[in-house]
């Protein structure tokens, strides 16, 4: 398989004004596509720094792309940056300023000389019209490597790269196989417990297997290279079921599963309303649960409480009614550990938990709202973990 590296041009991007979801979905659709991604970067404005990255990358990957730097201004360095990785100079192309001011003439717009300078591409690159947008694209080939420059407008370099150039990639490459991924989550177990029960499954060539780990949650990525998707699909399913019967009821959902949206969906099997009170989590608990649940009631509390007083002011909001459930979390922050008293009252019987977590502070919210979440889940499920 062809390995790809990724260059997200932009002095915005370094400095944070905008956020770079350009490479997110190059990385996708490379994998999708059966092409290796070696490496991401992200550089700034600097002709003779970007030109330095890509002879870099012309020596590790056969794909090179860019995004971004190909506007009409001084600071779209793009395409004289390429031109200087391959030892070129510009020129400018008739047909290129023809395409442009057709375009420009479609909005009713009249373009300037400025824009004349999106006409200008390396000696020897292919020009790629831009029917969406006024910025030409275009590749430059290199012995067994290409550059590909596509404009920073996710749009724009969206519509290029899936009508041009990954047509353009399976035909050079003799593209065949694919690369898919599924991710298992897992919840109420840390990220060393479950390296500690499928350690063994991570050190696979293919399918490959890799945790990350979020608060009071670990992602179980599970990617296979195949020739077909029917056998990616495969290799994928049996390492899954592999994992999920290691792992157990920890294993919550798989892909756009969330832990509140499988928390409710255990609700409305079974016919109940839920009721959630919160104190000290600042509304966040309350908000996830009204997002998967609208209809829910939920109630904040600024001070936080310990368990006896949380259950005997629980007790007093409960709703009697045998479809009722009641979700109750109390979180006392600490400079150094968080704890967290969970309360769950449901139709069949009551529940109790006391946790405490010695991560970051700042995410301690997070960790809290989960850890409960996940205490209602099982609790619906009438599984507790000891």
């Amino acid at each position: 398989m062809p390995v790809a590296e990724i260059i997200a041009i932009g002095t915005e991007l370094l400095l944070g004004e905008i956020q770079d979801t350009n490479t997110r979905y190059l990385a996708r659709i490379l994998r999708d596509s059966g092409i290796n991604l070696y490496r991401t970067m992200m550089i700034g404005d600097n002709p003779e720094r970007i030109a330095q990255v890509i002879q870099e990358a012309m020596a590790r990957a056969d794909i090179i792309i860019t995004t971004g730097g190909l506007g009409p201004t001084v600071d779209d360095p793009t395409r004289q940056a390429v031109a200087l990785a391959l030892g070129v100079d510009i020129e400018f192309r008739p047909e290129l300023w023809d395409q442009i001011q057709a375009r420009f003439s479609r909005y009713n717009r009249i373009a300037t000389d400025n824009n004349k300078r999106q006409a200008y591409i390396p000696i020897g690159a292919t020009p790629i019209e831009n029917q969406v947008g006024t910025a030409p694209a275009f590749l430059a080939e290199r012995g067994n490597c290409v550059i590909i420059s596509v404009p920073g407008v996710p749009r724009e370099m969206e519509y290029l790269i899936e009508n041009t150039f990954i047509p353009y990639l399976r035909k050079r490459y003799a593209l065949r196989g694919v690369i898919k991924a599924s991710v298992l989550h897992a919840a109420g177990i840390g990220e060393s417990q479950i390296d500690e029960w499928i350690g063994d499954l991570e050190t696979y060539k293919n399918p490959t297997v890799g945790l990350l780990a979020h608060p009071a949650q670990v992602d179980i990525r599970v990617t296979a290279k195949a020739d077909s998707l029917e056998e990616a699909d495969q290799m994928i399913t049996e390492m899954s079921a592999e994992i999920k019967q290691r792992l157990g009821d920890n294993i919550f959902g798989t892909d756009t599963d969330t832990l509140e949206g499988i928390t409710t969906d255990l609700l409305s099997k079974k016919g109940w309303a839920l009721q959630v009170l919160e104190w000290d989590f600042g509304g966040e608990l309350v908000l996830r649960m009204r997002k998967a649940l609208p209809e829910m009631n939920g109630t904040v509390f600024d001070q936080a409480v310990e368990m006896e007083e949380m259950k005997a002011k629980s007790q007093a909001y409960t709703i009697p009614s045998e479809k009722s459930c009641l979700l109750s979390a109390s979180l006392i922050r600490g400079k150094e550990r968080q704890s967290l008293y969970i309360y769950v009252i449901t139709p069949e019987s009551s529940f109790d938990a006391f946790r405490s977590w010695g991560g970051p502070p700042l995410m301690g919210t997070a960790w809290a709202v989960n850890t409960a979440i996940d205490f209602l889940r099982r609790s619906i499920q009438n599984n507790q973990s000891k």
